[in-house]
């Protein structure tokens, strides 16, 4: 099968599209024929500093296809069946051999790019809005990297939920796009102090609660809270220093909450919540917002675009 690989940690000129074995598939697993590959940010991350554990190494969390075959142990999946997946790595392949349990069958009406997207973008958006924020009707919502994938789902959930949403990213350009998605404010990073414009916003009192994807911003996130406000940070999109100074938020009685996804899509209240979101995309409620879209050849200027265009949405890739 075709791949792109890499034998060492670097920029994305380090991605080959080569020849290797289709993998073989556990008791516990499905061989998945690969339609659609979302360029997710571990995936960038991992690729430009994490070394290979062997050569011709496939990164890659998420993707879509139809199921080739299946292990002996596995119930509730068949070949032909089609699903999305996520793993710590493999996706960029044509085919991706992954645990059964880390998959869900997508309705129909929804198209292998946008079920490529939803489990990792969504997934992470619902968990970090309910499960740990316990955002509420009437809240006010404060979202970093608006724009990217988890960002642009964050805005939609919430808006739903009856939430005013705070919407941070940079370029005026933006700004059409993610209120059309839910955002009743938008804030360019770029065009002024983004603690300041959410004081303005809010008439001094700060936001409910925070979702910030970047790590980079943990500072500017606590200082945009109310009192009691809740702040939730997921991955270290901003690849620096998590250090924060915790003394003002402990004053304010402020709860900061880290989550890690890698360990969770596995348990059956997060699984759940995924399956119920492929029907909302089924119907039309909430949708996968896509940027470009490249063949798995040219991965290379996949990561590279992914990396410093600054697309509104998801980089998707096709075998």
């Amino acid at each position: 099968m075709k791949a792109a690989v890499y034998d060492a940690q670097g920029a994305p000129s380090v991605l080959k599209y080569v020849d290797i074995p289709t993998p073989a598939i556990g008791a516990d697993d499905v061989l998945v024929r690969v339609e659609a590959i979302s360029i997710e940010g571990g995936d960038l991350i991992n690729r430009r500093s994490t070394p290979p554990p062997r050569p011709s190494w496939v990164v890659g969390y998420a993707a879509s296809g139809i199921i080739a075959a299946v292990g002996s142990n596995v119930c509730g999946r068949k070949v032909g069946d089609r699903v999305a997946a996520f793993d710590m790595q493999g996706s960029h392949a044509e085919f991706w051999a992954v645990p059964a349990r880390r998959t869900w069958r997508i309705p129909k009406g929804v198209d292998a790019a946008d079920a490529a997207v939803l489990p990792i973008s969504f997934g992470t958006a619902h968990h970090c809005l309910f499960t740990r924020g316990a955002l509420q009707k009437g809240e006010t919502v404060l979202i970093q990297a608006a724009a990217g994938g988890v960002g642009l789902a964050a805005i939609q959930l919430a808006a739903q939920a009856g939430a005013t949403v705070i919407a941070v990213a940079s370029g005026s350009e933006r700004s059409s796009r993610l209120i059309e998605l839910g955002a009743d404010h938008v804030v360019d990073r770029a065009a002024g102090d983004v603690v300041d414009t959410v004081r303005q916003i809010t008439d001094g009192v700060g936001v409910s609660l925070v979702i910030d994807p970047v790590g980079t911003t943990l500072s500017a996130s606590l200082s945009a809270l109310a009192a009691e406000g809740r702040l939730v940070f997921v991955g270290n999109a901003g690849g620096g220093d998590l250090a924060v100074d915790l003394w003002t938020a402990m004053q304010s009685n402020q709860t900061l909450m880290g989550v890690f996804m890698g360990s969770l899509f596995e348990r059956p209240a997060v699984r759940s919540s995924v399956d119920d979101l492929f029907q909302a995309v089924a119907t039309g409620r909430i949708r996968a917002v896509i940027d470009r879209t490249f063949p798995l050849a040219a991965a290379a200027a996949a990561h590279e675009f992914a990396e410093t265009a600054k697309p509104l949405g998801r980089i998707i890739m096709k075998p």
